[in-house]
């Protein structure tokens, strides 16, 4: 075979392969392009990590919070208690003659008055005794009639020697007799007029009268000097007003009684009441009653106010809290409740320095007044708190402050 020797045979071979063999040219250009791309590739994660850490140095913006300084008010210092009511008056209507009880003039739980009728007992026997009294009377006094003029007689005879100075003393003797016969039987009169008047029983004063304990027709036991069983016949508590009880803890009975010795005056004793469904204290009382002694077991000691009920809505045995005012009104700083934090054991507000740094302060709290806490001491009142934005404020951190106002409410003093 013929070898081949002619270059330019040489290069015109590749022209006259087959269509379907791929061309090396074709392979060359895909290395270059993909080569091209691995180079992007590289220069873009190479480039974007720099592009980052440049966006995050850019400076961020002061956090904005709402400051104001404190509310100077001056407010008395109140001690909440749970209490119950109790009647002033409380008797046991009792039967102090023995007898048939004919009549009862009331329902039972009505509102009654002084002075109104409830029960009648048979009054027929003391009549009866009455009447006896009386001609008692008559007849001793009758008789003291005639021992007067038969003194008188024996007096004048004595005068004219007709009579013995015995004589006169027997018939000055028979007055003296008279007469006590007479006081006697206006005694024995009264007796019987008294019995007669407890026949009917009337209420001794204005309150409620509980369920009656018998019925007409029931024959009832009675004593006046009480040397025997009488007979209950009802129950009567008063209303208006009404005491309501409850015990003071050792603590604030200290306090309370410091404030006392220190005022000149009578210390205010002004308590706000509110029952168990209402959300504020709308009554009030006056506390009139503290105890002479601690009670040993439980530490406390009794306290009483008395509270007014003109509409006789109240009712012993009913339950109250109350707000006792222990310390006459003092000069103190308020905030909103929510710029107090605790901080483990510790009170806590956030104050704006003059540079705009947030720092804290350490503050004693008390209770709540016009929906306002009460600090009572850690505050000057030129510090600027932060009332609005805690949660972008830390200590020490740069804020941007915009002033805010406190508002007072006194209608909140009432509230629950």
């Amino acid at each position: 075979m013929d070898q081949i020797t002619d270059p330019s045979k040489l290069e015109r071979e590749p022209l006259d392969e087959p269509a379907g063999r791929p061309r090396r040219r074709t392979w060359r250009t895909a290395a270059i392009g993909a080569a091209a791309v691995l180079g992007l590739a590289v220069v873009y994660f190479a480039v974007a990590p720099h592009r980052g850490s440049q966006a995050v140095a850019l400076p961020t913006p002061a956090p904005l919070v709402t400051v104001s300084q404190p509310l100077q008010r001056e407010v008395d210092t109140r001690v909440g208690f749970l209490g119950q009511f109790s009647a002033v008056d409380r008797i046991e209507l009792r039967a102090q003659v023995g007898g048939t009880l004919t009549e009862i003039h009331f329902k039972d739980g009505q509102i009654v008055h002084k002075g109104d009728l409830l029960f009648v007992i048979d009054p027929r026997p003391y009549e009866i005794r009455l009447a006896q009294a009386q001609a008692a009377l008559q007849t001793a006094t009758a008789r003291v009639a005639l021992a007067n003029n038969q003194l008188s007689r024996a007096q004048s005879l004595r005068r004219n020697e007709f009579a013995t100075q015995e004589t006169v003393d027997q018939r000055t003797s028979d007055q003296d007799a008279s007469q006590a016969a007479v006081d006697d039987a206006k005694a024995r009169v009264r007796d019987t007029e008294l019995d007669l008047e407890y026949c009917r029983v009337r209420a001794p004063f204005t309150g409620r009268i509980g369920a009656r304990q018998v019925s007409v027709g029931s024959l009832v036991a009675g004593s006046r000097a009480a040397t025997s069983p009488t007979t209950l016949l009802a129950t009567l508590v008063s209303l208006d007003p009404l005491y309501l009880d409850f015990d003071m803890s050792e603590s604030d009975f200290l306090t309370f009684s410091r404030e006392r010795a220190r005022e000149a005056g009578p210390l205010a004793n002004k308590v706000l009441i509110g029952l168990s469904d209402e959300n504020s204290f709308t009554r009030e009382g006056t506390l009139d009653f503290i105890d002479h002694s601690l009670d040993r077991s439980s530490g406390t000691i009794h306290a009483r106010a008395t509270v007014p009920n003109p509409d006789l809505f109240l009712a012993p045995g009913q339950f109250a809290r109350l707000h006792v005012a222990i310390a006459p009104p003092a000069p103190v700083y308020l905030l909103p409740d929510a710029a107090v934090v605790l901080d483990q054991s510790q009170r806590l507000v956030m104050t704006v320095a003059p540079d705009a740094t947030v720092k804290p302060k350490i503050v004693t709290t008390g209770d709540l007044r016009g929906g306002l806490r009460v600090i009572r001491s850690g505050l000057e009142p030129n510090d600027r708190v932060i009332i609005d934005g805690l949660v972008r404020a830390t200590p020490g951190a740069k804020v941007a402050p915009q002033d805010g106002t406190i508002r007072y409410d006194a209608a909140a003093d009432r509230q629950g």
